[in-house]
């Protein structure tokens, strides 16, 4: 009897608007963004450790796979940094209109990836 039912529209059916695809991706920034802290945090404490520990700073960092995972951190930072400042321009009601809402969605990706180029070129 089940089997003749209908299905409800899946997810994969809807139009994915940049609002709702940035507000999903801020929020898994942020919880990234705890983790990563985490890591760099124990990453900047082996260094405190002194010299003797400084070849565990030396192995970790020299592994291509943490180089990448930084470059994602940092892309993290920046998205999460300037999408959050697009959000505190929502709270006061200024760029609520639906193509500033766009193209602000646009300047938050340009912006993500400049300064992230910006600063692993400067680094």
């Amino acid at each position: 009897m089940t089997e003749n039912r209908p299905l409800s529209p899946h997810l994969s059916i809807h139009r994915k608007i940049p609002t709702a695809v940035f507000s999903i991706f801020h929020r898994f920034t942020g919880f990234a963004l705890s983790i990563g802290s985490i890591f760099i945090v124990l990453w900047i404490a082996i260094l405190a450790l002194g010299p003797n520990y400084f070849f565990i700073y030396k192995t970790i960092s020299s592994f291509f796979i943490f180089k990448i995972i930084l470059f994602i951190w940092t892309i993290g930072v920046f998205f999460h940094l300037f999408n959050g400042v697009r959000y505190l321009f929502w709270s006061f009601g200024i760029g609520m209109k639906l193509k500033t809402v766009h193209n602000s969605s646009y300047l938050v990706i340009l912006l993500t990836f400049l300064t992230t180029i910006i600063v692993w070129i400067a680094v």
